[in-house]
């Protein structure tokens, strides 16, 4: 099964654990763009969708799929989104896509967050994928700087401004041990807006493609 393909069935998945007539939550990415494909294919009922990023928002409405403000939305039933890394306890690295703060709000207020990958994205201890932070950009040197005193190599990537109109570095050689203390410790760097780590808020639910098929995988 080739990579895209992978991708559009983890997507295709994911629509079991849409809930009818409901506002759900809507992540980015590549996967993402193919469930956004299947649920308006398939013309899942819903009310409408919060979604993480305006790629996401502009696919979104070219399928007439009504997108809503978080704040009217209030509390949603369930989140799919995918990610760069996936652990055995379904902790996370996210921010590929440089969307990694609006989609850690839109995980936090989603009762259930379903992750959809392909297995080249199961790593046993997180960290292969450079750790993306965003951060304000007059911060963006001091916390660098803090980032190599916790063991990293961050490295700014150039010419990405985030739809908040901020700067990501992108942290390299971490292993990522206790993912929910190190979310913890770069989160309260003066100057951080997010880290790309869904460890305290970690996927409830992931979906898995392989070649054989995909499996899905719960939170213990």
């Amino acid at each position: 099964m080739s990579a895209e393909s992978k991708k559009r069935a983890a997507a295709a998945a994911a629509l079991a654990y849409v809930p009818d007539d409901e506002v759900i939550g809507v992540g980015t990415g590549s996967t993402v763009n193919f469930f956004i494909d299947a649920l308006a294919a398939r013309k899942v009922p819903i009310k409408g969708a919060v979604s993480s990023s305006e790629s996401s928002t502009s696919r979104l409405r070219q399928h007439g799929i009504d997108v809503l403000d978080l704040n009217a939305a209030g509390d949603l039933e369930v989140y799919v989104d995918g990610a760069d890394e996936a652990d055995p306890q379904l902790h996370l690295i996210k921010g590929g896509g440089a969307a990694l703060t609006r989609e850690k709000i839109v995980a936090a207020a989603s009762r259930r967050f379903v992750c959809i990958v392909d297995d080249s994205k199961l790593v046993p201890v997180l960290g292969r994928f450079p750790l993306p932070v965003e951060v304000i950009p007059m911060a963006r040197s001091y916390v660098a700087r803090e980032l190599v005193r916790l063991g990293g190599h961050p490295v700014y990537r150039e010419g990405v401004v985030t739809d908040n109109g901020n700067h990501i570095l992108d942290v390299h050689g971490l292993k990522i041990a206790d993912p929910v203390g190190l979310e913890q410790t770069i989160n309260q760097l003066a100057g951080v807006v997010t880290v790309g780590l869904f460890a305290r808020r970690a996927a409830d639910i992931l979906i898995v493609a392989r070649d054989s098929g995909t499996e899905t995988i719960k939170r213990k």
